[in-house]
């Protein structure tokens, strides 16, 4: 790369950062990464609004999932040692956990295939969210209450916060030592991340961090944590540590080139198709390279780690800003620094608008209750919702739309007679037709309905001109949860949370008489969950 490359480079990421390269404003650093040298890291917006000190050099962000790759590096170089196997059943490191029925694998959990539950989606439905103050020993209950899975383990893929708190508490019974400390003696100090430190308790002071924002009308609100954090997402880091990290993929530096191998290593499911996950990395293909990547998501901070190792190439994108992209941001980076090298494929262009506008709407499937909706951006984006998270969906060399967000798979064809179809993890394909006509809610909803697995009451009762539900959980309170009818006996549950409006899905369930019996819940990561009609 010449003097003139890196000044292209340097331009284009101020470019890219300049809607948020002014006073009163939180924002993000990028860096780029190239045969191991970091060449590039440009920054803009503040670090703190209140003191308003900008991000530079200096500053870390909370990188939140971006973690589970250290947790997983963990579990990989005590089995170099002989100390565990990723083959291990989880009960003989974890004999408090329940029985739930089936062989779930240390590896399970490192792929996200082990079909537990989410832990945080589970407090949430029992109406506590990451702005509510808990305890781990809330967040071990809430997993340990389960009685039953998503899926068979192996099966699916399905993000799940659950296996990688599982996992550090794993490195802690085979080492006998804190997660942080494990990290700090055997991966971060090794390696000179001495501005990575792992941070269990939110209320922990940290130098250098970064205040994380959420736009609030015309201006920014601080973030509220209230959740500790473990394996799954419990350190602080900063562009230059991640840098550091990235070049021991290459160098071997702690673990030997095999550790960064076995992290981007991909795994069949059960049915022999591969998963796109592999161990705290998402391993696909873009622009005709492979790429191994992953993004972290904490209020008020995203990050995006992003590999092209092919290319010699890493990305590195964090924010303090809640409302910023930061997957589309590093991606774009990295169509920046691909400008024109040879043998890289052009960038898909998306179906005309009106070909688009055929997408636009709900979409039900009625068998499971389960919802999407699309729309079409203003600037032409096509846009899908699933649980009440937005996304942005981009065109793939197949001719389908993608999801274009990390940890998520979803493709589909535009819609033919009436069915839209989408393939999502293990080549699972499910066929939507639209939401027909003007839905009502049923009648005999009102009452209380209980979940043992979340030992949880929902009461559904009068709000306004509707029905909403008012949440009485273990650890906290909610509500009123309005309920939006979506057709027949299939309707939403609006959820507001931290990150976003949420919602669930949900379906009755009925006796032989045709009565309500219950209700079967689904939100993203915790499917099939039962409250069962008390009164």
């Amino acid at each position: 790369m010449t003097d003139l490359d890196l000044l292209a480079l340097r331009r284009k990421a101020r470019r890219l950062l300049s809607p948020w390269d002014r006073p009163g404003s939180p924002g993000a650093t990028l860096g780029v990464v190239r045969d191991g040298a970091l060449v590039l890291h440009e920054s803009a917006g503040e670090a703190s609004l209140e003191l308003g000190i900008p991000i530079g050099p200096q500053t870390c962000f909370r990188i939140a999932s971006v973690s589970k790759q250290f947790t997983c590096a963990a579990i990989l170089l005590l089995e170099a040692e002989g100390r565990l196997s990723t083959g291990d059943e989880i009960h003989a490191w974890l004999p408090e956990l329940p029985d739930l029925g089936a062989t779930i694998r240390i590896e399970h959990l490192m792929r996200n295939c082990s079909g537990l539950r989410d832990m945080l989606e589970l407090m949430r439905l029992g109406g506590t969210d990451l702005s509510h103050p808990a305890t781990p020993e809330h967040l071990l209950a809430a997993i340990g209450r389960q009685r039953g899975l998503n899926f068979a383990p192996g099966t699916r893929f399905l993000y799940s916060n659950t296996g990688f708190l599982l996992l550090g508490r794993i490195v802690e019974a085979v080492s006998g030592e804190p997660l942080g400390t494990f990290l700090e003696r055997r991966l971060l100090a090794p390696l000179g991340m001495t501005r990575t430190r792992h941070t269990p308790a939110v209320t922990e002071v940290v130098p250098g961090l970064a205040t994380g924002y959420f736009p609030q009308g015309q201006g920014f609100a601080r973030a509220a944590h209230g959740f500790p954090l473990g394996g799954e997402g419990g350190l602080v880091s900063c562009v230059e540590d991640l840098a550091l990290w990235d070049r021991n993929f290459a160098t071997g530096g702690v673990g030997g080139t095999a550790l960064g191998r076995a992290l981007a290593e991909r795994a069949p499911f059960a049915n022999g198709r591969l998963n796109l996950y592999a161990r705290g990395l998402e391993v696909t293909d873009y622009r005709g390279l492979r790429t191994e990547n992953h993004g972290g998501l904490w209020p008020g901070y995203k990050t995006c780690f992003l590999r092209a190792p092919e290319a010699g190439l890493t990305v590195i994108a964090i924010a303090n800003h809640g409302g910023i992209d930061v997957h589309h941001l590093g991606h774009l980076m990295l169509d920046a620094a691909l400008e024109g090298r040879p043998g890289v494929h052009p960038i898909p262009a998306l179906p005309p608008r009106p070909a688009l506008e055929g997408l636009a709407g709900r979409w039900l499937e009625p068998h499971s209750g389960a919802t999407v909706e699309f729309e079409i951006a203003t600037d032409g984006t096509p846009m899908a919702t699933q649980h009440g998270l937005p996304f942005a969906l981009a065109a793939a060399e197949d001719g389908r739309l993608v999801a274009r967000r990390g940890i998520y798979p979803f493709a589909l064809a535009l819609p033919e007679g009436g069915w839209l179809a989408i393939e999502t993890d293990a080549g699972t394909v499910t066929r939507f037709r639209r939401a027909e006509g003007t839905p009502a809610l049923p009648a005999g909803l009102i009452g209380r309905y209980a979940c043992a697995e979340l030992d949880t009451t929902w009461t559904v009762a009068p709000a306004g001109d509707g029905l909403a539900v008012q949440v009485r959980g273990p650890v906290g309170s909610a509500g009123p949860w309005p309920l939006l009818p979506i057709e027949g006996d299939c309707l939403r549950v609006l959820t507001p949370a931290t990150l976003f409006q949420g919602w669930v899905d949900a379906k009755l369930l009925r006796d032989a008489a045709g009565r309500i019996a219950g209700i079967e819940v689904s939100g993203a990561r915790a499917r099939g969950l039962r409250f069962e009609r008390q009164a």
